[in-house]
């Protein structure tokens, strides 16, 4: 069963959800600040019981979300979805920037909800034999440990962004539309005005740069390319 961790100061929502979720197969830990997160995350850091994703809304009291998204990479990399308000836009990209997985706005659909985190737990738990073999290239990507390296250096990535690598360079030298990416990699329909996926690219793009100029290259009105 997936262990899955909450922080949302929303009591009355964390329980409806809490049910719903454990309804569905998925065990479902509670939190109501996010020092509290930050708190809890720590302590299963490495023990057997740590969460396998964490549903974060961006403002609770004593620490906003974004500054536990700051944080996260020094206590776990644990993939995160993010909850914020309708119209926040600008959260919703900093977040991205800052490394979430995915997000979805409140209030939210239990259902959706359920969708989303399924989608990133399936793609993290992905077993070595559904994995397909990938065209040889600077980059090495672990589809089992996920872990990404080019020319022989580790490169510290999340997984959405190690599943848009995998996506890439199965279409090495092709144009990949943004409508495939966002469908099979965010696992949502590309919507007009929606940046998720260019700040996932973007994110790569800065951490690919000291090995190539131009490691993805983005192509008007088409999608991207990766070059490298």
């Amino acid at each position: 069963m997936p262990n899955i961790l909450i922080g949302d100061d929303d009591e009355e929502l964390t329980q409806l959800l809490q049910e719903y979720l454990h309804n569905h197969g998925i065990h479902c830990d509670c939190v109501h600040d996010d020092a509290a997160v930050i708190q809890r995350l720590k302590a299963v850091a490495h023990d057997d019981s740590a969460y396998d994703l964490l549903v974060l809304d961006i403002m609770m009291p004593k620490i906003d979300g974004l500054s536990v998204l700051r944080q996260l990479p020094n206590i776990s990399d644990i993939p995160v979805i993010m909850l914020t308000a309708k119209g926040e836009e600008i959260d919703r990209i900093i977040g991205l920037e800052l490394g979430a997985d995915d997000y979805i706005t409140k209030p939210c659909n239990p259902r959706e909800l359920l969708a989303r985190i399924n989608a990133v737990i399936k793609r993290t738990n992905t077993t070595t034999s559904e994995h397909t073999p990938l065209p040889e290239s600077r980059l090495h990507l672990d589809q089992n440990q996920r872990v990404c390296e080019i020319d022989g250096v580790a490169l510290q990535v999340t997984g959405t962004e190690f599943d848009l690598l995998v996506a890439l360079l199965k279409q090495k030298g092709d144009v990949v539309s943004k409508a495939w990416l966002s469908e099979n990699v965010l696992q949502r329909e590309l919507q007009p005005f929606d940046r998720s996926l260019d700040v996932h690219v973007s994110r790569l793009r800065k951490k690919l740069q000291p090995f190539h100029d131009e490691p993805i290259k983005a192509v008007r009105g088409k999608g991207y390319q990766l070059v490298l």
